[in-house]
């Protein structure tokens, strides 16, 4: 759904449908930045596999109720999405430790970063952690962020190191 990859789609699912079971398939939509007929195809699958049950409360609204089983499905994806999350950090940890340590090894004390997400601001607070300074000049070499990979290049554009291969 929108910008979540498929294993968290349940998870995102189910948390809102465990914050508002009155929740049209309209509004989670919008909440979740799908379309309509998103929603009701994961709801449906979700009834299907047991885990939410739909409740007509009146002509045309229904009521999703978690069931014992969608809670323990809950849980678990709760679960599996903090080990992934803490498990990303950590490669990406290492990946900036290890670009810190060459440009250290150089005598470097000032990078330029380049990115955007969380994958950068663990970059910009390793860096700042292991007292390297984040600045604009560009003349600093630069730690670039895509993806997982972190790369390093220098000013002049001739080196250049990868490190997440």
């Amino acid at each position: 759904m929108g910008n979540f990859p498929d294993t968290d789609r349940d998870l995102v699912l189910l948390e809102q449908l465990e914050q508002d079971p009155d929740a049209t398939q309209a509004s989670l939509a919008a909440q979740l930045g799908v379309a309509v007929g998103t929603i009701n195809w994961h709801l449906k699958r979700l009834i299907a596999k047991g885990y939410i049950k739909a409740r007509r409360v009146e002509r045309r609204k229904l009521r999703y109720i978690i069931t014992p089983d969608g809670l323990a499905l809950r849980a678990r994806l709760t679960l599996d999405y903090i080990q992934n999350s803490f498990r990303m950090y950590r490669l990406v940890r290492e990946r900036v430790l290890a670009a810190v340590e060459e440009l250290r090894a150089q005598g470097v004390e000032q990078v330029r970063l380049e990115g955007e997400g969380d994958v950068a601001d663990v970059c910009r607070l390793t860096c700042l952690e292991q007292n390297l300074q984040v600045v604009t000049d560009e003349a600093a070499p630069l730690i670039s962020v895509r993806g997982l990979k972190v790369f390093i290049e220098y000013h002049d554009h001739d080196q250049r190191a990868d490190y997440g291969n």
